[in-house]
């Protein structure tokens, strides 16, 4: 990294092409996942740092990803890779504000050990694997076995799974105890929580319902990660904004209540989850404070929902003003 640079940063994660049907019928085409923390810590960051994404895409999508973010300030384009020539393609369509159907019509190779060797000095390592296949356990432990960096994940990614039709479901997260221990901050929705901390058995009228995990739960499931060496867990609650959980020094957990910054009106909500991943790294980083962390991570969500394309994202001076209007903090 050249000395004029302050951060590095590795994005990890796909950039599917999307097609997407929002709640109120508007068609939109676009490259998601990690180009919304990519453009967020471009916003935020700009020369200050460097920003790698890390993804497979197809050779039909190349052109058009790099087009996307070819002028970022800070971005290092070199590990966005189509040899392989496998790329996601996604369709979403919205029943509502929140709630979708996502096909799978094709699949990013995964991300591999010799995908993150060259980049092990960065600071965060920011993981966003939207399906199960993305991101493989060897290549997160590699990470954190061999670097210094701050691992944030997603468990977005272990917690969908696809079948044979192209179907994205929700599943279990089983092997859950395998991946914490390479994980320092933990980041999912409410929904997901669900599928992160689970019963030892169910009945047939619990798994055919689709209610989210009950907040006195996620003590639990929060005390559970702690065990393994996670330091924070973070559980977007929709327009409640978000629940931050860290351990106190016997490891019982402690939790913040971070509310959401007001939006009068969610144009699309496709990235939301991704974009507030981008805006706690950015917290993570110039901050070192979870609950700060959190308001950023809250704010640029919150912004993700203003508009279809990557304008909807605001500079530091007014990401730092909306901030202090939500929070009442300089």
């Amino acid at each position: 990294m050249s000395k004029s640079k302050k951060y590095k940063i590795a994005v990890i994660g796909p950039i599917p092409r999307d097609f997407i049907i929002t709640y109120r019928g508007q068609e939109i085409r676009k490259y998601g996942c990690i180009t919304h923390p990519v453009v967020v810590l471009s916003k935020l960051l700009g020369d200050k740092a460097e920003i790698i994404p890390v993804s497979h895409v197809r050779k039909v999508d190349h052109p058009e990803v790099m087009k996307i973010i070819k002028d970022l300030p800070g971005v290092n384009l070199e590990h966005i890779s189509s040899d392989k020539d496998r790329g996601d393609v996604i369709y979403l369509r919205f029943l509502d504000q929140n709630e979708r159907v996502k096909t799978m019509m094709a699949f990013m190779a995964p991300i591999l050990i010799d995908d993150v060797k060259t980049i092990l000095d960065s600071d965060i390592f920011l993981f966003l694997p939207v399906t199960d296949f993305e991101v493989t356990l060897d290549s997160l432990r590699f990470v954190k076995e061999h670097s210094k960096g701050l691992v944030i994940f997603d468990a977005h990614g272990p917690t969908k799974t696809m079948t044979g039709l192209g179907d994205r479901l929700s599943k279990f997260w089983v092997d859950r105890d395998l991946w914490l221990p390479y994980i320092d901050i933990l980041k999912m929705n409410r929904k997901e929580a669900k599928y992160c901390w689970y019963k030892k058995k169910y009945s047939l009228e619990e798994l055919e319902d689709d209610i989210p995990l009950a907040r006195s739960e996620l003590p639990n499931f929060a005390r559970h990660c702690f065990k393994f060496g996670v330091k924070a867990l973070y559980i977007t609650w929709d327009v409640a904004g978000c629940l931050l959980y860290t351990a106190d020094q016997h490891g019982e957990p402690l939790e913040t209540v971070i509310p959401a910054m007001h939006v009068d009106d969610v144009v699309d909500s496709t990235g939301c989850g991704d974009s507030f991943a981008g805006g706690l790294a950015f917290g993570m980083i110039t901050t070192d404070d979870y609950i700060k962390a959190g308001q950023y991570a809250n704010v640029m969500g919150a912004q993700c929902t203003q508009g279809p394309g990557f304008q909807c994202f605001k500079s530091l001076e007014e990401t730092k003003k909306m901030i202090s209007d939500t929070y009442g903090e300089k």
